[in-house]
């Protein structure tokens, strides 16, 4: 649009210019000239009853032919003119259609690649694909060379994450040998007959520490994994994720003296149904453990034309609006809470968006008035039925 109203503007403004070229060139021509319409004598054939045809300038007969001629000049003068004006901006304003016509043609031709070139970038975006390249064919001018380099950048980038997600995965996996060993080691020492008090303590201490290591890891190793793009979508229904959940989550609800309510609708959707039972867990713990005694839990899911939502509430502390986004955050906790590691590793909500983002969903999370948080799942709907 804007290249063909550039072009039609510029056609418009060098029309204007030649229009009023040629009406002042047209205008200077037909102007009054000395020597046509004031000769020293005119000379006409005429019959011989109506006298001589020769009239000496300032006659009477020589005046009025002078100024007849005079006026058929400027009658013409102002035809010509007013031609000049109408059909040059008939001209004018047609080409200018026309350069608009043709520039939106042009333009559509010339960016033709480039639409290639964004259309391939909006599939790796909404796929998260970054095995996926542009591969552009055609000649060497710039959208060539703005393809390759757009190949280059996300194949760099596909690198350093490939890179990142290994770093983290085989990082976890090694820590995890010695941690089991450290847990078998204390728990032995903790249960020998011989074992104090004091070393029973202090063995409980370190199993305490040592899990809490533990769920850091497991968390670092589903955080790796929800980065990666989901490929292999299979059908499944939320709502039996979300049932298997909170049947797991039950003892520790009641332990913990919270009541969990149950809204649960048909959500067919598609995708890892093991990183989305993780998404559900995450958030029925975070619900459940950042409660107060007698506290409730509401958890809903349902279907929404082509969306399918599962939603988390509860009751507990009041959460300031300014620290909704930060809680999405990996290692941030509200209200400043880092040292109690019975509430997890600060994991739990990163991996919760992470996985929503690798199944094309979104994560929302408000406020309530009375205390607690409803923190909102998005997913895109499965129409194959489940």
């Amino acid at each position: 649009m804007r290249f063909a109203l550039a072009c039609a503007g510029v056609f418009l403004v060098l029309g204007v210019v030649v229009v009023a070229v040629v009406y002042f060139v047209v205008r200077q021509s037909l102007e009054y000239r000395n020597g046509l319409l004031t000769p020293a004598h005119i000379q006409v054939e005429v019959p011989e009853q109506y006298g001589p045809g020769w009239y000496e300038r300032f006659s009477q007969p020589y005046e009025v032919a002078r100024k007849r001629a005079d006026q058929v000049r400027a009658v013409y003068q102002a035809d010509t003119l007013g031609n000049v004006r109408l059909w040059g901006a008939v001209g004018v304003l047609g080409g200018a259609g026309l350069a608009f016509g043709l520039g939106w043609r042009s333009a559509g031709w010339v960016l033709r690649p480039l639409r290639s070139v964004n259309d391939t970038a909006q599939r790796v975006l909404l796929n998260q694909d970054l095995k996926q390249r542009i591969g552009f064919e055609g000649p060497r001018d710039e959208i060539k060379e703005l393809a390759d380099t757009f190949d280059t950048m996300h194949t760099r980038l596909a690198r350093s994450f490939d890179g990142q997600r290994r770093f983290v995965a085989n990082a976890a996996h090694e820590l995890r040998t010695p941690l089991t060993i450290n847990r078998t080691l204390v728990d032995v020492a903790v249960r020998r007959p011989d074992a104090t008090e004091d070393v029973k303590r202090l063995g409980e201490s370190l199993l305490l520490v040592n899990a809490r290591h533990e769920r850091l890891i497991d968390g670092l190793l589903a955080l790796a994994e929800g980065e990666q793009a989901v490929l292999d979508r299979r059908p499944f229904d939320l709502t039996d994720v979300a049932e298997h959940v909170l049947d797991q989550a039950a003892g520790e609800a009641a332990e913990r003296e919270v009541t969990i309510h149950r809204l649960l609708d048909s959500a067919p959707t598609a995708g890892e149904a093991v990183l989305v039972e993780r998404l559900v867990q995450n958030l029925v713990e975070n619900a459940i453990r950042h409660n107060h005694p007698k506290g409730e839990v509401w958890v809903t899911t349902r279907a929404r034309a082509d969306r399918v939502e599962l939603v988390v509430a509860n009751t507990g502390l009041q959460v300031p609006p300014y620290e909704i986004e930060t809680i999405f955050e990996p290692f941030r906790r509200l209200h400043g809470d880092r040292l109690r590691s019975d509430r997890g590793s600060g994991l739990g909500l990163s991996i919760v968006r992470v996985i929503a983002e690798a199944h094309g969903g979104t994560v929302l999370a408000r406020p309530r008035d009375e205390g607690g948080l409803t923190i909102t799942v998005e997913l895109p709907a499965d129409g194959s039925g489940v």
